[in-house]
């Protein structure tokens, strides 16, 4: 932590400075100033890049002494019942929509596809009373008014008076931090796995053996949700952005910390969603950087990649019955109903299958986080 506040306080001096000295500003730059700055959370504590921190794959790498299982608010103290899901490669996700042909829905920011858009999105965490806490758009644009390089930039880029409309004024800052969210910052297709399909990379036999039970549908499962373009297809972000329910169990241990006692309802806590049958569904994440992004699933009830693969092999394998990580029997799911039985159907697989899957996963990893791996 401390040294994320020295870079962010090094990088935003540095920047402003340099961008002082400019008689223009791009969206996107002022977007990236405004990610890191912090005076835009109620006791100016936390800044966009606090819960999504670009040196950790643009997801929250603190502690706040649950292992990383949720983001702790601004207050320091309020927790919420979802992890922070990564930042990167967010902007490929379509805008929410209900598929006709498929049937399912599709899309949009957060695990429950609320926000349709990455602009949306953005404009989520100021506002929500256990992340950033701010009491409303007006308060935050003040803290916009408070900043001359702020106020010039806003002017320049949205006209004089945007900064007079407090709605329109919120809705420019949305503008530019999901400008900045687009940029190759957050997707620059540079892993290893990008690099073997330029073939600048020789993959490992476990690595190889890894990739082919991946896309393979006759072995398991992973392709029905974590792809989209295809096996060896450049852009591949490894999300359908489809919503299933694989039959998570609740987190336990995040739940004695921040008191909630409700079901997680997933996609069915959707304002645009009225259907019984997406109670406990959640959007496929993308696998990009997933090796560096821990905790797993959207209430971070696993610690460990490998854990997760076992726990898709359960639903499939008689003898994976138990959950390495705590020794005892697989948790019952938080909702049974809705599970993706037909979707996670598959062979069974050996613990050397097991490892050559996470060996796989780990190719996902950006250039830029690959001393990660080594933790």
């Amino acid at each position: 932590m401390k040294n994320l506040k020295q870079f962010t306080f090094i990088f935003l001096l540095g920047l402003i400075i340099n961008l002082s000295a400019n008689e223009t500003i791009t969206k996107e730059t002022l977007g990236e100033v405004l990610f890191f700055d912090k005076n835009l959370s109620h006791n100016r504590t936390q800044s966009c890049a606090t819960c999504h921190n670009p040196n950790s794959g643009f997801a929250d790498d603190r502690d706040n002494g649950i292992s990383k299982m949720a983001s702790l608010g601004d207050d320091n103290k309020s927790l919420g019942d979802r992890q922070a899901p990564t930042a990167s490669y967010a902007k490929f996700s379509p805008d929410f929509h209900f598929d006709e042909k498929k049937q399912k829905y599709i899309g949009g920011q957060f695990w429950d596809g609320r926000s349709a858009t990455l602009e949306e999105q953005a404009g989520g965490p100021p506002l929500n009373p256990i992340e950033m806490g701010m009491a409303s758009k007006k308060e935050v644009v003040n803290r916009i008014k408070e900043n001359e390089f702020y106020v010039s930039s806003f002017r320049n880029l949205f006209g004089n008076d945007i900064l007079d409309n407090d709605e329109k004024a919120y809705d420019a800052l949305t503008k530019v931090i999901a400008s900045f969210e687009r940029t190759d910052t957050f997707s620059p297709f540079d892993s290893k796995y990008d690099r073997y399909l330029k073939g600048e990379y020789d993959l490992s036999a476990t690595e190889d053996l890894g990739k082919s039970l991946f896309f393979s549908n006759n072995n398991n499962s992973c392709a029905t949700c974590h792809v989209l373009k295809g096996e060896d297809k450049e852009g591949e972000t490894f999300t359908n952005y489809e919503f299933h329910n694989i039959g998570t169990p609740a987190n336990k241990t995040l739940r004695a910390k921040n008191g909630v006692e409700n079901i997680d309802d997933g996609l069915l806590a959707n304002p645009l969603v009225n259907d019984v049958k997406e109670k406990g569904k959640h959007k496929v994440p993308t696998l990009r950087n997933v090796a560096v992004t821990a905790p797993y699933m959207h209430n971070g009830v696993f610690a460990d990649l490998r854990t997760v693969v076992e726990f898709y092999d359960k639903y499939n394998n008689k003898d994976r019955t138990i959950n390495s990580e705590t020794n005892k029997p697989w948790d019952e799911p938080e909702v049974k109903e809705t599970i993706a039985l037909k979707e996670l159907k598959a062979k069974e697989l050996t613990d050397r299958k097991v490892e050559a899957l996470v060996a796989f996963m780990k190719l996902l990893t950006d250039k830029k986080y690959e001393h990660l791996l080594e933790k």
